[in-house]
């Protein structure tokens, strides 16, 4: 099948700025490739052209067979942004059913997972009259997942969705998202400064240079599937992430 997500000869610049590098890469139907790399060298603007939210300087970009605008406008892409940004008057399942209810005509007629089942996986389902001011902030995040994954979207984009929690939380986030991924097959790209959280989500992990950005190593991981929480505790785990840290250090000195 083609990939998902293509990337060919991808640059941006702001004015005098190059952010970019030209860019080029793949993402397979059901895969996840997680961009990493030292601040400002460019994730963040790489996943708002895949998502059809910057325009690239030079170069193509080719989501599901179409511009990356035009994926948006049809619900091919979910993005979770740093911040859940839960509508304060809403409760969480109207928060959590909000995509779904701006465009209706959009939402899948018969979707993987209804917004009830997923508000239980999450350990949600006794909070859905809630408000935003009573949850946590990993509580919060949890319902910006579900509202990503709710509108059914083949490819999910995440900005360091998890960075503003404390380890603890951070590390059951992934562990959760792993979890609701991988049985909907879902094509991820995902942004973050944390290496353990790369390796346990990730298919590939592409490290990036300081800016411009571009990608100095596309690092295969091999740990099989399903991904229990137990794995980071193995070798295999901490040699992974060991030539992580090689790759990443290399690339910010290019």
């Amino acid at each position: 099948m083609p990939p998902r997500i293509e990337l060919r000869g991808v640059s941006k610049s702001f004015g005098s700025l190059a952010a970019l590098a030209p860019v080029s890469f793949d993402v397979a139907e059901g895969e996840t490739v997680t961009l990493i790399g030292p601040s400002g060298c460019g994730k963040t603007t790489l996943l708002r052209l895949i998502a059809g939210l910057e325009t690239p300087t030079s170069g193509e970009i080719v989501v599901n067979g179409m511009t990356p605008g035009d994926a948006r406008r049809h619900k091919q892409i979910g993005f979770v942004p740093q911040a859940p940004a839960l509508l304060p008057w809403r409760t969480v399942e109207a928060n959590a059913r909000l995509l779904l209810d701006i465009n209706r005509r959009a939402s899948p007629a018969t979707p993987s997972a209804s917004v009830a089942d997923l508000l239980d996986e999450v350990g949600l389902g006794d909070f859905v009259e809630a408000y935003p001011h009573e949850l946590s902030g990993g509580m919060q995040q949890r319902v910006g997942l579900v509202r990503a994954f709710a509108l059914d979207a083949p490819i999910l984009l995440m900005d360091e969705p998890f960075a503003a929690l404390d380890e603890m939380t951070r590390t059951d986030m992934r562990h959760l998202l792993g979890r609701l991924r991988e049985p909907l097959g879902t094509t991820v790209v995902f942004v973050t400064h944390s290496i353990p959280e790369a390796t346990f989500l990730s298919d590939r992990v592409a490290v990036m240079s300081a800016r411009p950005g571009r990608v100095t190593e596309d690092l295969t991981v091999e740990l099989a599937h399903p991904r229990l929480p137990d794995i980071e505790d193995t070798e295999t785990f901490f040699h992974i992430t060991t030539r992580l840290r090689g790759a990443l250090s290399a690339g910010m000195d290019r």
